[in-house]
């Protein structure tokens, strides 16, 4: 199992959940967070029950999370919290692998959603390595 792999995919399925997950139980953050992920919402408060006293018992980790609680959209904030999650899924494989799995069904519910804005964009569902990626007007490849 590629342990940064699953800390990147986790912390990009969680940081825009956050802000919801810390409410979880409130109506209003349980409507917002079925809204944005539908089905995978179940998923994503088991996730987030599983991760969350690993978080509260490492205060670097608490902080980056309360950061990315307030500020979802800054690269900056996501990066450090991959490392704090890489950090704790290396530590433990069985742990590892339950997150794995919880994530693998919030994909199957449906819960991994991209929203693009703009023109040229590239929107990838899972990750790509040694891959070329060619966007603009008139390039081709080769």
């Amino acid at each position: 199992m590629d342990i940064a792999q699953l800390a990147r995919d986790v912390a990009t399925f969680l940081i825009p959940l956050l802000p919801f997950l810390s409410k979880a139980g409130e109506t209003m953050a349980e409507e917002a967070g079925k809204n944005l992920v539908g089905a995978a919402w179940d998923k994503a408060k088991s996730m987030w029950a599983r991760l969350k006293p690993k978080v509260d018992a490492n205060p670097a980790a608490l902080a980056v999370v309360k950061r990315a609680e307030n500020k979802p959209d800054d690269g900056r904030v996501k990066g450090a919290l991959e490392l704090e999650l890489e950090e704790m899924l290396s530590g433990d494989g069985e742990f590892a692998k339950q997150i794995a799995e919880l994530l693998e069904e919030a994909k199957a519910a449906g819960g991994i959603k991209q929203n693009v804005t703009g023109n040229r964009n590239v929107t990838i569902g899972g990750s790509v390595s040694g891959s070329t990626i060619i966007t603009g007007d008139k390039n081709k490849a080769g």
